[in-house]
């Protein structure tokens, strides 16, 4: 009942849900909706204008048959789907769409990769969609429609927000993981003024572990979440930023400030979705 009135609350401010089940007065549910939405906008253009995959699509083999479309597609569907988060009559369609996407792209792509690859890069990748995945699935249970939750019951309300939540909690142990196996390139992004480099690495990545698990478990689940949001964007603050304002940024350095972004912001959703549960 408690897990009920919770799912009930979110709907509430959300706004008025008409006949067909559309929000007929929703506004931005969240900071972290909103950063969301824009930054799949964002990624979207960046996809047209480069006509190469974003952070959120790649690694794909180059030699997969229509490879150009398929970065056409994504980058359209990105762009789509980022606009219709911010529209009341298309938010549930686009979360529906984007959750479809990425599930299909993490069972097709990211679970192949991690027994083609090096375990460091395929579980990487297979963590990044993850977290993408995990925050468009709370936007869906959030927004769904009385459609969706005829159709799709156990991927709405609070069991939909739950998965989301297993999903993000196992996607944070990879980069923990891949802290610990790449030391000294964790190390070596620490900026120069902050002292104990390898000290903090072996901190960032225990506590990416550590936040994976308390979400898991559920316990301290909701600090977790918001710490671990907060990690990856201080880790953009402080490291990609000095190197992006510094001039010299290749196409591999833009790739992983985007990355973080697209990590920082998704984290933040998920961190939402704890917002009507007590700290402790």
């Amino acid at each position: 009942m408690e897990n009920l009135a919770r799912s009930d609350t979110v709907v509430a401010k959300l706004g008025k849900v008409d006949r067909k089940g559309r929000h007929t007065t929703m506004r931005i549910a969240s900071v972290g909706h909103a950063v969301f939405a824009a930054l799949m906008i964002g990624l979207g253009i960046q996809g047209l204008i480069t006509g190469e995959f974003t952070t959120v699509w790649q690694p794909i083999p180059r030699g997969v048959p229509a490879r150009e479309a398929l970065v056409y597609l994504c980058a359209l569907l990105s762009l789509a789907s980022g606009i219709g988060l911010l529209w009341r009559r298309t938010a549930a369609l686009s979360a529906r769409v984007l959750l479809g996407s990425l599930v299909l792209w993490l069972l097709v792509w990211r679970v192949r990769a991690v027994f083609i690859v090096s375990l460091l890069e395929g579980s990487w990748s297979f963590a990044e969609t993850m977290v993408m995945a995990a925050a468009t699935w709370v936007l869906f249970a959030w927004f769904a429609t009385d459609w969706d939750r005829q159709h799709f019951g156990f991927a709405t309300g609070e069991k939909g927000v739950h998965i989301a939540r297993v999903l993000y909690g196992v996607g944070l142990i990879p980069f923990g993981y891949a802290h610990f196996v790449n030391l000294k390139g964790t190390a070596a992004l620490v900026p120069g003024w902050v002292p104990w480099h390898l000290g903090w690495a072996y901190f960032t990545g225990g506590t990416f572990i550590a936040a994976g698990v308390a979400i898991l478990v559920s316990v301290l689940a909701r600090p977790a979440a918001a710490l671990s949001a907060l990690q990856m964007g201080l880790f953009g603050l402080l490291v990609w930023v000095p190197i992006v304002a510094a001039g010299s940024t290749n196409a591999f350095q833009w790739m992983e400030f985007a990355t973080t972004l697209a990590l920082t912001a998704a984290g933040c959703v998920v961190a939402d979705s704890y917002r009507s549960t007590s700290w402790l």
